[in-house]
């Protein structure tokens, strides 16, 4: 090994082992004082405090006050698994703790969400420094500790998007370390398999993520096997397969018990939510424009919430998700219309309520444009150069909004994917030339 690779390498190494405390701790404090000061966590009292929380606000509501695990609309319409239950289960913690719907309540559920939020500082700096350098880990810790739209969920929304991010940015971080990407030669551990640790932790925080956003469990085949075929071969090969083996059964002993819930409760399989036919209904019909018909659904109509009642949830999200099918066959190119529509809106658009200004809209639009492109742009570059996992980050954009161009969109879907998106478009600009274009033929 060259001089100049050896420095190269200690240098990753010493990024790797300085965690960047002084940037988390500013994030955390900016994060915290606009939620504070701009009083986000005074959520309005309208339709029986809906707006604190919508459906996982409601279920949170009647876990903490003795209803279990039910009632996500108006009233008390029974047992659900209309949202997945990890994000409620915390929420109905806090209001046990500091009371249904105050203001307290508000305050410490989104100040939870800022430490998340703040924390993914750690990962973001790691998955850089893993793939590409210390300088593209400084800045990306700094656009994400800094720019409004990477802490807008967790200072505003009281919703699982902040949590969900938080997990998935560190089961990256898990797999480029079980990969062995970005180790020093030489060092201990180089060359060496995923340890029976690794693999445990990789099902627990899947499991998590599962319980959180299960749409994201759609990434998680491409990355087990994405570590296990960076395993050595030969006589460690079929212990990384035992091990492997072991982390399916730790996932499925965790997510087991809401599954059995589920079916004591429905008398169905009911994997993590009982949902999909009312979404996909309320996002594919003959009034649909590719975003979700909010005033067709129980928590806004009065007529569906009392069909939701008389009939059962499971019964009336399949009744939804029939009539939705039946439309879909019968006008199939409307709904091609409508997927590529609900494609763009999840790339290129921000969903938002009409009463906007158009210059608002124009701003928080071409923000949301700007980040798309010089992500996608950036990861078009990692896979050009080889960049280590970029095949990994590549599987994450394709699989992660997958389901949404078929269902509904909306902005906060996209939360999982803006720390790649930071890291990536950093990575871009951080490979510019003086004259401002991009090396692309580059080979390192």
């Amino acid at each position: 090994m060259t001089a100049t690779k050896a420095t190269t390498r200690s240098g990753q190494k010493a990024a790797l082992e300085r965690a960047p405390w002084k940037i988390f701790w500013i994030a955390l404090a900016v994060r915290l004082a606009y939620m504070t000061l701009a009083r986000t966590w005074h959520v309005q009292p309208y339709n029986h405090h809906f707006a604190f929380g919508y459906e996982m606000g409601r279920i949170a509501r009647a876990l903490a006050t003795g209803y279990g695990y039910a009632d996500p609309f108006r009233g008390h319409t029974g047992p659900t698994a209309w949202v997945a239950p990890l994000f409620p289960w915390i929420l109905g913690g806090v209001f046990k703790l500091f009371g249904v719907y105050t203001a307290l309540s508000a305050w410490v559920i989104l100040a939870f969400d800022c430490v998340l939020n703040a924390l993914m500082i750690f990962t973001i700096w790691e998955i850089a420094v893993r793939c590409f350098n210390r300088n593209v880990a400084w800045w990306s810790a700094w656009v994400w500790a800094l720019y409004p739209a990477a802490m807008q969920f967790a200072v505003k929304w009281v919703w699982e998007m902040t949590l969900t991010a938080f997990l998935f940015t560190w089961v990256l971080a898990l797999a480029l370390r079980m990969r062995r990407i970005g180790d020093a030669p030489g060092e201990a551990g180089e060359g060496r398999a995923p340890t029976t640790k690794q693999w445990a932790i990789f099902a627990v925080l899947w499991a998590l993520i599962a319980l959180s956003d299960p749409t994201l469990t759609l990434f998680l085949p491409p990355c087990g096997i994405w570590i296990l075929m960076g395993a050595p071969r030969g006589r460690v090969w079929p212990g990384q397969i035992a091990r492997a083996t072991l982390a399916a059964a730790i996932f499925a002993v965790c997510v087991a018990p809401w599954m059995v819930r589920n079916a004591l409760v429905f008398h169905h399989f009911v994997p993590f939510r009982a949902n999909f036919g009312a979404e996909l209904y309320l996002g594919n019909d003959r009034d649909a424009t590719g975003l979700l018909m909010e005033y067709d659904h129980p928590f806004q109509d009065q007529a569906q919430l009392k069909l939701y009642r008389q009939m059962g949830e499971l019964a009336y999200s399949k009744m939804r998700g029939d009539e939705a099918m039946r439309w879909i066959e019968a006008h199939p190119g409307r709904f091609v219309d409508l997927s590529v529509r609900r494609f763009y809106f999840f790339w290129f658009d921000v969903p938002h309520a009409a009463n906007h200004k158009w210059i608002v809209d124009f701003g928080r639009n071409l923000n949301y444009q700007f980040t798309t492109l010089v992500g996608l742009f950036g990861l078009a570059l990692a896979l050009r150069r080889h960049r280590p996992a970029a095949g990994l980050f590549l599987w994450a954009f394709v699989l992660l909004p997958l389901t949404y161009y078929f269902v509904s969109v909306s902005a906060r879907f996209r939360h999982p994917l803006e720390p790649l998106i930071a890291i990536l478009g950093v990575y871009l600009f951080h490979s510019a030339e003086k004259s401002w274009s991009v090396r692309w033929f580059r080979s390192t």
